[in-house]
């Protein structure tokens, strides 16, 4: 198989005009940088706890790219086209991956917070009765979907009107996107809580396929993509990040990622980001691998 792309954490492969193959490696990434640090096992984690909620979301009807697992960090997809990000892409465009994440939050939590503490998102427009700061941690009265761009180098968040332009969307289609992404995070709500988990956040991506019909691509559901809390600390008032959220933590703690938005913000060259310390790596790398058996069920090994 050739390489067709190399991701932050996953490389693609050719295998047929009609199939892909995705190796998920065991790097890791947070604020769009890659750290210079392999965490044992987390491409397996990724792709096994991708591949159990792609079948869970198939035996609820909704269309996916999924076809098989072909080795324990291999997965075998339907092939979309990927478009260059200065494509401009038309409503018969089709067999291609939509240009946007789709980002569902159930709790006030991670940058959705920061941004209603600097004044960005006001707490009315998540659904709260006045424009008093809730606490970190708060359930927001109504699931808040948004959308930010996919292509670009830094993630930016879109309005509904933004969406439709870059990715050539119909309301209809908007909307579609939408529906899909509370449906199928329904059913991964009460699943997860169950096993005594909070799913505080997380985000979908999709394609067209041939007919111009939406699916479900890339990943969704694991530590990478989605937030999730211990239910049991939540209730005591505490926040357990069993998720990537975990690692961001620790850079925040440095002072990195501070360092990072200033450099950002003032358009400066970034900072390199620092390597894990081995005793953190140990501690990722296990809650990788807890986090896979509790959401599927399944034994690691």
């Amino acid at each position: 198989m050739q390489l067709y792309k190399k991701g932050k954490v996953k490389e693609v492969y050719e295998v047929c005009a009609s199939e892909f193959e995705f190796l998920f490696t065991d790097q890791i990434s947070v604020f769009d940088r890659v750290i210079p640090t392999n965490v044992p096992h987390k491409g397996e984690t990724l792709c096994r706890t991708s591949a159990y909620w792609f079948k869970e979301a198939e035996r609820q009807g909704f269309k996916t790219h999924f076809l098989k697992l072909s080795a324990p960090n291999r997965m075998r997809v339907r092939r979309v086209r990927i478009p260059s990000i200065d494509e401009k892409l038309d409503f018969k465009s089709k067999g291609h991956l939509i240009p946007l994440e789709v980002i569902a939050r159930y709790y006030l939590a991670g940058s959705m917070h920061d941004r209603v503490k600097r004044g960005e998102v006001s707490p009315k427009s998540l659904g709260f009765k006045s424009d008093k700061v809730p606490e970190y941690g708060t359930e927001l009265p109504e699931p808040f979907v948004e959308m930010t761009t996919k292509l670009e180098k830094v993630d930016r968040n879109l309005t509904p009107e933004e969406a439709m332009k870059i990715a050539a969307l119909t309301k209809g289609e908007l909307a579609q996107l939408r529906e899909t992404v509370l449906k199928v995070d329904e059913l991964m709500n009460k699943r997860v809580r169950s096993r005594g988990l909070i799913h505080v956040d997380g985000k979908k991506e999709f394609a067209f396929d041939g007919e111009r019909a939406i699916m479900l691509v890339d990943t969704f559901g694991t530590a990478d993509e989605d937030r999730f809390w211990e239910l049991d600390k939540y209730e005591q008032g505490e926040f357990v990040e069993l998720s990537k959220e975990f690692v961001r933590g620790h850079y925040r703690k440095t002072g990195y990622h501070d360092e990072l938005q200033a450099a950002r913000k003032a358009s400066r060259p970034e900072p390199p980001i620092p390597a894990l310390p081995p005793h953190v790596v140990g501690e990722v790398s296990r809650l990788y691998i807890s986090l896979f058996e509790r959401l599927t069920g399944e034994p690691f090994r």
